[in-house]
């Protein structure tokens, strides 16, 4: 499998690309807009058919730019059914159990909601090494904020026990974010290390830690959002 972890200095963000390699399939998740220009480069540089832009949530902090691959690649923008999308018709919601294929490699989707209600995990199985992409949901030795979009602590706390600490232990995470220099984690690490979500820590600790994070809102969160969900397209406003 063809795989490239990429970064956006600006948010933390990470990007990944990921193909098959005999048929060069490929999704990238979670693009930042600023970054269109190397991220088409190393598309077009890998010879890669971009089938899919997954989004793990409707992000407040960054724009994505799946509306430049649907339109120049006719990739599908991938988000959770919960998202109320206002984009075009290359887009393709997703819930628990759901599945996709880029060349022999198969993703599942995991719903993992709770940082926001429309947060998803991608698990690609690939030869019993399963990877998972967990956006803000579960980061290393960390996890989001659930004071906005929908958030809850007590739906994340359930989230992250049921859907990503039920993986084998070996499963590498890669997550959306990061601020200390880390690029992942597995399973296991974060069951025995997470200060927030260890197996120690209860629901109700957990509930107590994030009701008490001293955290500002993302500057033009409302803008990003709703740009976010058209795909990255600029926001339209109502004349005056």
């Amino acid at each position: 499998m063809i795989f490239r972890q990429l970064f956006d200095q600006d948010t933390s963000t990470y990007t990944y690309l990921l193909a098959d390699m005999q048929t060069k399939q490929g999704v990238i998740i979670d693009s930042v807009q600023q970054n269109s220009d190397r991220d088409i480069q190393l598309i077009h540089e890998l010879d890669l058919t971009l089938q899919y832009c997954f989004e793990t949530h409707v992000h407040a902090d960054h724009i994505t730019n799946a509306h430049v691959f649907m339109d120049k690649f006719g990739a599908r923008m991938v988000l959770s059914k919960h998202a109320k999308l206002t984009t075009d018709s290359l887009l393709m919601q997703v819930e628990q159990g759901d599945t996709m294929m880029i060349g022999a490699h198969r993703i599942d989707v995991h719903e993992t909601p709770g940082h926001t209600n429309t947060c998803l995990t991608y698990v690609v199985n690939h030869h019993n090494n399963p990877l998972a992409f967990t956006g803000d949901a579960l980061l290393v030795r960390g996890c989001g904020r659930t004071d906005f979009q929908s958030g809850s602590a007590t739906t994340l706390y359930r989230s992250v026990h049921e859907q990503i600490y039920t993986l084998p232990n070996h499963t590498i995470i890669y997550p959306g974010h990061d601020y200390c220099g880390h690029r992942q984690t597995t399973v296991l690490e974060e069951k025995r290390f997470n200060p927030r979500l260890n197996l120690d820590i209860s629901k109700k600790a957990f509930i107590g830690i994030m009701d008490n994070l001293p955290l500002a809102i993302p500057s033009q969160m409302d803008k990003i959002v709703s740009s976010n969900l058209r795909g990255g397209r600029p926001v339209i406003l109502n004349p005056e």
